[in-house]
């Protein structure tokens, strides 16, 4: 069994940036999507971002313009860099893979355990 490895969460203040990393410990044969999701207290889970295996990216609108996702295809692991961050951002973020162990394995939603991140006004 896969499991994906989160690093980078922690305290900051409003304004400043965090990088978020996420890596398989083991490998996979083929990724299709790599994202990020939070759950702030009492929300539901959202998605922050995601990346297609061809490059092509998806954002929340209230992240646009200050967070960056992007992978590693050969080490199958997704970033997040989190810049201008704001006390909103504060949430529980979970990285998410959907990817196959084999060629004839289907594909599985894989989630990491979560890091948190806490922006301070």
């Amino acid at each position: 069994q896969v499991q994906l490895v989160e690093s980078g969460g922690g305290l900051v203040q409003a304004g400043g940036s965090l990088r978020l990393s996420c890596a398989p410990s083991g490998r996979f044969f083929s990724v299709n999507v790599m994202g990020w999701y939070r759950q702030a207290p009492g929300k539901q889970r959202e998605l922050v971002a995601n990346i297609i295996s061809d490059g092509s990216t998806n954002y929340a609108d209230s992240v646009k313009g200050r967070f960056t996702i992007s992978r590693d295809n050969a080490k199958n692991t997704v970033y997040l860099q989190m810049n201008s961050l704001k006390p909103e951002d504060t949430a529980v973020y979970y990285c998410n893979t959907i990817g196959k162990r084999s060629a004839t394995s289907p594909s599985y939603n894989y989630w990491g355990q979560g890091t948190q991140v806490t922006v301070s006004s």
